[in-house]
Parts: C-alpha cells; sequence; structure tokens
C-alpha cells in the first residue's frame, strides 16, 4: 500500500479513536483500519482502542442555530446585490415558492435559527462555554494521558446517494469534538465503499496545525489513495469496494 516512506511520521504517536468513532460502518471501518496500518508503516507508533466523550447534546445545537443566524445576516449583508440581505429574507422567499424550493423537505432549521437572538445572548454564552470546554478537556487529557501528536478518525460513514423519500442516511461522523472545541482538524481521502469516498482525520490540540498539516500530507503522500471524482449521472450498484 506505501508508495515510499516519509521521515516526517517517524516516530509520531498517533491515538486511534477505535472505541468511540468505529463499529457503525463495516466498510468505513476497514478502510480506516488500512489507514491505521499504513502509518504503522510508515514509522508511526500507534496508540490504539482510545475514546472521546461524546455529550454535547442540546447545548452543541444552540451554538449552531446562533453562529448559522448570525453569520449567514452578515454574509448576505455584505453583498448588497444579492436577492436575500438576511436569514429571514430567506426564510420568506422559500415560503413564498415553496412548490419549486421545497417540495422535498421543509426549513425547521432555518425557523429556529431565525428566533434566536445575538451573540451576546447569555443562553448563548453559557452553551457555547460548556460545549466547547468539555470538548477541550476530552481532547486535551486524553493526548496529555499517552502524550499524542495526533488523534486519528475515519471522517464519516461513506458519503450517501441522494434519498428524496427517506431524507439522509448520516450515520457517523468524527468532526463533532474539533467542531465544538475549535481545534484543528484535517482530512485526507482514505478510499473507496462501492465507489463512495471516506476519509480519514487528523484531529489534534490547540493550534497544532503545522504538526497535523506534516502528518496528513506524510499519509496522503504514502498512500495515494484520492481518486478523481468521475461525476456519474448515478452511483453503480454493482461498483467494486
Amino acid at each position: 500500500m506505501l508508495r515510499r516512506p516519509f521521515e516526517s511520521t517517524q516516530g509520531a504517536r498517533i491515538g486511534v479513536l477505535r472505541e468511540s468513532h468505529f463499529g457503525d460502518s463495516p466498510d468505513t471501518d476497514r478502510i480506516a483500519g488500512e489507514a491505521v496500518e499504513a502509518m504503522r508503516a510508515a514509522g508511526a507508533v500507534i496508540v490504539d482502542s482510545l475514546a472521546l466523550p461524546g455529550g454535547y447534546g442540546g447545548d452543541e445545537y444552540t451554538v449552531l442555530l446562533y453562529d448559522f443566524k448570525h453569520d449567514l445576516d452578515a454574509y448576505l449583508a455584505a453583498h448588497p446585490t444579492a436577492p436575500v440581505r438576511s436569514l429571514a429574507d430567506v426564510i420568506a422567499f422559500n415560503n413564498e415558492h415553496a412548490a419549486a424550493s421545497m417540495p422535498w423537505f421543509g426549513q425547521e432549521i432555518l425557523e429556529a435559527a431565525q428566533e434566536k437572538g445575538a451573540l451576546t445572548d447569555s443562553t448563548y454564552r453559557a452553551a457555547l462555554a460548556r460545549s466547547r470546554g468539555h470538548a477541550r478537556a476530552g481532547i486535551d487529557s486524553l493526548m496529555d494521558a499517552h502524550n499524542l501528536d495526533a488523534l486519528v478518525a475515519p471522517t464519516g460513514s461513506p458519503a450517501w446517494p441522494i434519498d428524496l423519500v427517506n431524507g439522509d442516511h448520516f450515520i457517523t461522523s468524527s468532526s463533532e469534538p474539533a467542531a465544538v472545541s475549535g481545534y484543528p482538524n484535517v482530512t485526507v481521502p482514505a478510499g473507496l465503499a462501492h465507489g463512495l469516498p471516506v476519509g480519514i482525520s487528523f484531529i489534534g490540540r490547540r493550534w497544532s496545525e503545522p504538526v497535523l498539516i506534516r502528518l496528513a500530507y506524510a499519509y496522503e503522500q504514502a498512500t495515494r489513495r484520492r481518486e478523481p471524482p468521475r461525476y456519474l449521472p448515478t452511483l453503480p450498484t454493482d461498483a467494486p469496494r
């Protein structure tokens, strides 16, 4: 699998989040497992069977709704030629053109975000502090306990074909800890499952971007798992693993 060794991986201590972010998709587990073995073969020290705590729950979603409204309003306001200038305008447009813009789904999340106030609200500030503190403590304590340079996990399950009747088929993702904590996360291609892409994520502590980029680049160059998109009109059901 490896094309050539990279000195930047020699001796790097990489923790595998097998206990918290594996087990939901056999294809994803297989591809992520191959990625871990590629890192081991390139000289990394693998610390396996680790877990990050979850439990961000409602706080994370509260922060998402506030941030979404604030950031979308700011983005649209900065584009004076845009036909919509705020989240409220987007909601109104969708309601006015519901037959064309929402034949398969509603806009419940947009409406929930619109009900939120400013980022100075005490509800937002408290939810942000709780969720961010919990996520940062989980990453920092795990990396400190095992003297790690990075954590790795499958980025997510294979991308799913669009299903307008049953909706998204989301299975799993490892982006939550880094996203909630505000810590860096680098994702690179790891392989294909039935023609669908799967990635591997390198997660680190605050300000560790140089380390993660070095490790992710070394893995990417050693394995060359990226395949250019083919823009197929539909997914072949007989696509090989």
